[in-house]
């Protein structure tokens, strides 16, 4: 790589269809290159920027800024920049005007630089999978390692499917709304429809964020705290340090907390902001939390918007109210006008049960029908197909405003749900038993004190503790099962293993906060393992983010005080997607205070058994008398307060269980999963996942540039990089990866990388290829066809620069176009079929053909110049093509939102411009679309 220098042309390797850039900037060992076709802007690494020296050579013809051309005579060099002369003038580089670079590929077949045939095949196939990966429906959503939920599916196709997309994501505990962010982000990332995310979350969850995006969806986000931020700005006093990277995430108490980074995370641009946990943003409409502000000044600099929350609107009306004036402050602009709104759907959500199930309709519904689609429509309807019914469905689920902006999964509405049983385990410690009462009152103490606040010389006992002795015996009994046990503290899981070693022959692994990330892999893949580990301890924080469905059995040590945290321990098992009934065992000290909340969460509030929500709620109400019930378990007024505290626990919770019943919004629920659109990604994603092209493809590739895999099992391959070609896949590293195909074998094992198209391994094989130029010009001996002539192959791709933020794949990605011509000049594409060549085609000796300076001089020129002529009318195709869905796409959502406006306020105006700036933007690069000539194969038939 040459050194950089202001005003340098270079263009890019990896993304030729940008054109010709220009070197605007340099620093901090990057630099900044602007492409003027397309108006866009990159930013590389000089290390290992994929990035080529434009260099004109004599005969070339360049122009200046004023268009007025120069045809090169001479080049030469003035410092870090060219000077082109010709006959009359000399034009620096730094003068050019638009220019494009038409040379390369056929360069290398005149001066006998060819590679072999296969070689060929391998980039004509690459141009191909390219093409079909970029238009493919599912692009973003095959490359996560996860299950398909149709659900989870169907919000992340909708949402990702609008521009600049604001909404609330509200599914119950369990159904998996960090899954549906994630798929929106990796999808509008994987398109290029957006670039710049911040992602805001509670401290606790910084890390649960991480590994999700990484160890899921292959995103690798920054962590940010002061720490980094102070160790940026020492780097660069003047600088940004939200400007630093691309893809960030920190908590909102980091923002919040400091002016200072407030400021910068204000002052840097957005496409997107996800907020997680987003109910504990408090808003009144007497007061504002600091914490809301600061988000909601971020809002309105984002162009898109995640929240998410599994807290009804049903416990606050206000509340509701202050999240969704976070996604449109335009819509949601007055709390009594909402609160005063009619949000009553109960007809119409009746309506549509009946038209799903087969139901008959009632005359009061056909009118109800009548008065809101019309009777012409009404009558269509009567005689029209089962088509027109779901037609009519889903035309009715748009009508219903909240579901623009709000999507809310029920688990009463889904299936696929474990049963709970909970194994409640009272414990004496015969004659010791109040000592032992008195040793857990002091752990648990120490338990209620705030998360990291532990004392690390805090003394356990459990040597001779009976809820290791009754530990020890379980599993003994549950063999060969495997369990997740689940306690306090970091270090309560390392006293337990050091115990357990001692008193027994258990295959033990922990997980706790402070372990690498590679250390988690480790212990998490040998507790899947068959004959691993069999039991899995776990931190409080330390399991968060991990898949443990393999297991069915959960030892809760001891309990937490607050539901949601209990909650989200049952969650590590209790998923959708989990196949067996999950065991819970709770082992308690009769008379402790651990003996307290067992009762409290069963007999109060049936937590155990039963999803339970509204946990803030509860807590905020009873927590007062439930901490003064578990401290006094000793007093003897503990029975009747226990007692009081249980049945009025009870009374609330039936109560809010009938609130949540009743105000269960089941329209909104039906537009947050419609089966039938999420039944077709669902199978189309397990055609890719069945498909074996990816396998083969990246073998072959893998075997060009020396990679060695060994089989490990069906799939799955352990990958080796020779140190000589260890360069070409960064993402290998020199000890090895295993690596598999099947998504199986992937969710069991998260040590394994799971390869899709998505993939970067599969990106980046693809670049690697397309860049490196590798099979861009070719010759080859093709005998048994009875001919004897000369036959070039030419690849053409026609590009679109794609404007920022505009996914113009989804109609016209870059298209690899065929051209096969004989001596002559004529076409005999169809004669010759990529097959025929790939079979017959074998490598020969160029030099000797190259030495007919006929052949060089006026025939094999003459070729060329009637393939580009001939491509031309495949370009206007594929152009048309691409405009008539172009029209066909935009014009129904134009027409569906601006119809939807007239009923719907929450369609916000700005969508409908939106959409037409859009299309207007689209059809643009469409039409501005060209083709490049990307390989040359020369061909030589003989008998």
């Amino acid at each position: 790589m040459g050194n950089f220098f202001p005003e340098q042309r270079w263009t890019s390797e990896g993304e030729p269809e940008l054109g010709v850039g220009i070197v605007t900037g340099i620093s901090k060992g990057r630099v900044i290159i602007h492409f003027p076709l397309p108006d866009e802007t990159r930013q590389y690494a000089m290390e290992n920027a994929p990035l080529r020296r434009v260099i004109f050579k004599p005969g070339d013809t360049i122009v200046d800024k004023s268009q007025k051309p120069l045809l090169v005579d001479r080049v030469d060099e003035k410092g870090d920049l060219f000077i082109y002369i010709g006959k009359d003038r000399s034009l620096s580089e730094a003068e050019l005007g638009d220019v494009s670079v038409t040379h390369g590929v056929d360069d290398r077949l005149f001066t006998g630089d060819v590679e072999t045939p296969q070689l060929f095949a391998l980039r004509r196939k690459t141009l191909e999978y390219d093409h079909h990966r970029r238009i493919s429906p599912i692009n973003g959503f095959v490359g996560g390692r996860i299950d398909l939920i149709p659900h989870q599916l169907y919000i992340a196709h909708e949402v990702s499917s609008r521009y600049a997309p604001r909404v609330l994501l509200s599914d119950q505990v369990g159904l998996g709304k960090t899954i549906e962010a994630c798929l929106i982000l990796h999808r509008l990332l994987l398109s290029g429809r957006i670039s710049r995310v911040l992602i805001l979350v509670p401290d606790s969850l910084v890390h649960q964020w991480f590994v999700e995006l990484l160890r899921r969806f292959n995103l690798w986000f920054h962590i940010y705290d002061e720490e980094r931020c102070a160790s940026l700005d020492k780097s660069a006093p003047e600088g940004n340090p939200f400007l630093d990277d691309q893809l960030i995430i920190c908590s909102t108490s980091f923002v919040a907390g400091s002016q200072t980074r407030a400021r910068q995370a204000l002052t840097a641009s957005w496409d997107i902001l996800v907020v997680d946990e987003a109910h504990h943003l408090e808003w009144s409409v007497d007061k504002v939390s600091h914490e809301y502000a600061i988000v909601e000044m971020l809002s309105k600099v984002a162009k898109g918007l995640l929240l998410l929350t599994a807290t009804p609107e049903q416990l606050g009306v206000e509340s509701h109210f202050a999240r969704l004036r976070l996604l449109d402050p335009e819509r949601y602009a007055d709390y009594n006008t909402f609160k005063n709104e009619s949000q009553d759907h109960t007809a119409v959500a009746n309506i549509v049960e009946k038209l799903s199930s087969g139901k008959a309709l009632e005359a009061a519904d056909t009118q109800l029908l009548e008065s809101i689609i019309g009777k012409e429509r009404m009558e269509a309807f009567a005689k029209g197909s089962e088509a027109a019914k779901n037609y009519l469905i889903e035309d009715l689920l748009d009508q219903h405003g909240p579901g623009r902006v709000v999507f809310r999964n029920t688990r009463s509405a889904m299936s696929g749900f474990p049963k709970r049983k909970v194994h409640l385990i009272p414990l004496q410690a015969g004659e010791e038993h109040e000592r032992w009462v008195t040793r857990l009152s002091q752990e648990y103490a120490i338990d209620m004190e705030p998360s990291g606040s532990v004392s690390t010389k805090q003394k356990f006992w459990f040597n001779e503790d009976p809820r290791v002795s009754w530990l020890v015996k379980l599993m003994k009994q549950l063999k060969p099962s495997k369990a997740v046990l689940i306690c306090r503290s970091k270090e309560k899981v390392l006293a337990l293993e050091a115990t357990l070693k001692k008193l027994s022959s258990i295959k033990v692994a922990v997980f706790h906060e402070d372990l690498t990330i590679v250390q988690r892999d480790r212990n998490a893949a040998w507790f899947a393992e068959p004959d691993g580990a069999r039991l899995l301890l776990c931190s409080e924080i330390g399991s968060e983010g991990r898949n443990f469905q393999f297991a069915h059995h959960l030892i809760l040590f001891d309990l937490p005080v607050h539901p949601e945290l209990l909650e989200q321990r049952i969650g590590r098992l209790d998923r959708i997607g989990q196949l067996e009934d999950i065991q819970i065992h709770v082992p308690y000290l009769q008379g402790s205070p651990q003996e307290v909340l067992v009762r409290w969460f069963h007999e109060g509030l049936n937590a155990f058994e039963e999803n339970l929500e509204g946990g803030n709620q509860l807590v905020q109400l009873f927590y007062h008398r439930l901490k003064e019930a578990t401290l006094s378990v000793l007093s003897a007024t503990v029975g009747d307060q226990l007692e009081s505290l249980i049945a009025n626990t009870a009374a609330y919770h039936q109560k809010l269980k009938e609130m949540l019943a009743n105000g269960r919004d089941r329209l909104l629920e039906m537009n947050s999963f419609r089966p039938r659109v999420a039944g077709k990604l669902v199978e189309q994603i397990k055609a890719a996942d069945s498909d074996m092209g990816l396998e083969k493809y990246m073998t072959q590739v893998f075997e060009q540039f020396g990679v060695d895999m060994e089989d490990l099992a069906p799939r799955t391959y352990l990958l080796h990089p020779q140190q000589a070609n260890a360069v070409q896949f960064p993402s290998i590293p020199d000890q090895g990866i295993s690596i598999t195909f099947d998504r199986k074998r992937a969710l069991s094992r998260e040590d394994i990388s799971f390869v899709s198209w998505d993939h970067p391994m599969a990106t980046g094989a693809i670049d690697m290829v397309l860049s490196s130029g590798t099979g861009g010009a070719s010759y080859g001996v093709l005998r048994g066809t009875g001919n004897s002539m000369i036959l070039l192959e030419v690849l053409f791709v026609l590009e679109t620069s794609g404007g920022k933020n505009i996914n113009v794949d989804r109609f016209l990605p870059n298209t690899p176009l065929r051209i096969v011509v004989d001596h002559s000049g004529e076409e005999v594409t169809e004669e010759y079929p990529v097959e025929l060549f790939d079979q017959q085609l074998r490598p020969g000796q160029v030099n000797d053909l190259l030495e007919n300076e006929y052949l060089v001089d006026t025939i094999l020129p003459h070729m060329i110049k009637c393939a580009t002529e001939l491509v031309e009318g495949l370009r206007e195709k594929e152009v048309i093509k691409g405009l008539k869905q172009v029209s066909l796409t935009m014009n129904h959502e134009i027409g569906r939102l601006a119809s939807l406006h007239e009923k719907n306020k929450s369609i916000r105006p700005e969508e409908i411009q939106i959409a037409l700036n859009e299309e207007a933007m689209l059809s643009r690069l469409i039409r501005s679309s060209r083709v490049r000539m990307d390989a040359l194969q020369l061909i030589k038939e003989g008998a």
